[in-house]
């Protein structure tokens, strides 16, 4: 085999397949939660969903913890092409770090939603309360602000060698720097809107990448 063919096939998987599958389980799960209880739900509220909506949790756990996978996928292909596009500065390794802590904490969001179904126990309402929030807190601030560095991993880079077109990279900064607030989210729910900011603007901005970040340095303008 050439050297030639080695390097080619050292690429890695198309980055839109991963964000794609990502995306279609992200918008899954919104969907599947939109009618599920909030931070501010009583125990008693949220003890009375778990146990009415058993089915729906656990279809709800399946897809956030399946949304971990490709994620991490995507991260690991998206470093492998920074580097291939001679990108030495930690930004790429930053964006890596931060894809397996999104992925590992969307895995971990889905876990525990799995686990409050099936702890649901009417003697103990506080134990539900624990584990939405814990899931809630995984799922929301926990997993938008690592995103946050995968996307500026990204696009700081790509910024400075040219290797996207600027708007996108400017507006990955600038979604990461929302996603980035949404940490203060764990002191003040006024600040909730900035966690569908970061993850569903984070899924757009990946889904540009996929399509628009170069396979090689010959594909540059």
């Amino acid at each position: 085999m050439t050297t030639t063919t080695q390097t080619r096939q050292q690429g890695g998987p198309p980055l839109l397949v991963p964000a794609l599958a990502f995306g279609v389980l992200t918008i899954a799960s919104g969907a599947l939660g939109a009618s599920g209880t909030r931070p501010d739900s009583s125990a008693a509220e949220v003890l009375a969903y778990d146990l009415g909506h058993h089915g729906l949790l656990d279809l709800l756990a399946l897809v956030v913890f399946g949304a971990s996978i490709p994620l991490v996928i995507w991260s690991a292909t998206a470093y492998r092409r920074l580097r291939k596009l001679g990108v030495t500065a930690p930004g790429a390794v930053i964006g890596l770090a931060g894809g397996v802590l999104a992925s590992a904490s969307l895995a971990l969001s889905g876990l525990v939603t799995w686990t409050a179904a099936q702890t649901a126990n009417p003697a103990v309402p506080a134990l539900s309360r624990a584990l939405t929030s814990l899931a809630f807190a995984t799922g929301a601030a926990g997993f938008v602000v690592p995103l946050a560095l995968l996307i500026a991993g990204i696009a700081v880079p790509a910024l400075f060698l040219g290797l996207l077109p600027r708007w996108v990279s400017i507006a990955g900064l600038v979604i990461a720097a929302a996603a980035v607030l949404a940490t203060f989210t764990l002191l003040t729910p006024a600040l909730n809107p900035l966690i569908p900011v970061g993850r569903f603007g984070g899924l757009i901005w990946l889904v540009l990448v996929s399509v628009l970040l170069p396979r090689n340095r010959h594909q540059l303008r």
